[in-house]
């Protein structure tokens, strides 16, 4: 099955040093992949990179066959969706406005919903578990139910790659679970292949396909969890002291001296 999406040789950076070099990595339909490593090392760059916000120094990234720069801002957001960690200002909008803005693709010039659009919109509020949010002011609510709402946004565009940056963060566990078991769903039920960074190694462990390893410019390290998530791998990957990792639990513990 061909790669939704593919990376050779790829350089990424801010400038013309780049930040991470010789990325090889694929994401395949009904997949979840997901990026680890020390913050600084680079995932966030890559994933902006990988969505088209910054163009590459080097290499080459393909989105369902085609070369991302070849692609216009429409072809691209009909493949691809996108949810990064800035915090989105908005005036005076409500979270279905914001979430009706993921539909904008599918729409024409004037940017009208459908009937279908609207109940894509309501299906996607419901399955992050927002509907009953549709006529909050956006910016009046919290960081977690905000990124649960741009969560259903990046849904309703019906993407066939979704692509997150620390998607967890400003959850609580509850809604940390609820959000993984989203993902899941999305890529169990339609194909679809998701690209994401993840800080908490017992969410990353249990919810990936595939795990890919960031530090000192480059990746070192790519498999399954099952491979990744042992202690060697990850005390290396974020300079632990041998012991910190659990490999029995995927969490980290306080040093033996200080327990």
């Amino acid at each position: 099955m061909q790669p939704m999406l593919r990376t050779e040789a790829l350089s990424v950076g801010y400038g013309a040093s780049p930040l991470l070099a010789g990325i090889d990595l694929a994401v395949a339909p009904g997949q979840i992949v997901t990026l680890i490593g020390p913050n600084g090392a680079g995932k966030s760059t890559l994933l902006r990179t990988v969505a088209g916000e910054l163009a590459p120094l080097g290499g080459v990234a393909y989105l369902s066959g085609r070369r991302l720069e070849q692609l216009s801002d429409r072809e691209r957001a009909l493949e691809l969706s996108v949810l990064l960690t800035e915090r989105l200002r908005t005036d005076l909008m409500t979270c279905e406005d914001v979430v009706e803005t993921g539909r904008l693709p599918h729409t024409g010039r004037l940017g009208i919903l459908s009937p279908d659009d609207h109940e894509h919109v309501r299906m996607a509020m419901e399955l992050v578990g927002v509907w009953g949010y549709r006529a909050n002011d956006f910016m009046q609510l919290s960081d977690g139910q905000r990124q649960r709402v741009l969560l259903a946004r990046a849904i309703c565009q019906e993407p066939r790659l979704l692509v997150l940056d620390e998607p967890t963060s400003y959850l609580d566990i509850r809604y940390q679970i609820e959000l993984l078991c989203v993902l899941r769903r999305l890529v169990t039920t339609r194909e679809m292949g998701i690209l994401m960074s993840l800080h908490e190694l017992p969410l990353a462990r249990r919810i990936s396909d595939w795990v890919v390893c960031v530090k000192d410019g480059g990746i070192t390290m790519q498999g399954s969890p099952e491979h990744v998530f042992v202690p060697e791998v990850i005390d290396a990957l974020y300079d632990l002291e041998p012991g910190v990792y659990d490999a029995t639990t995927g969490s980290v513990e306080l040093p033996p001296d200080v327990r």
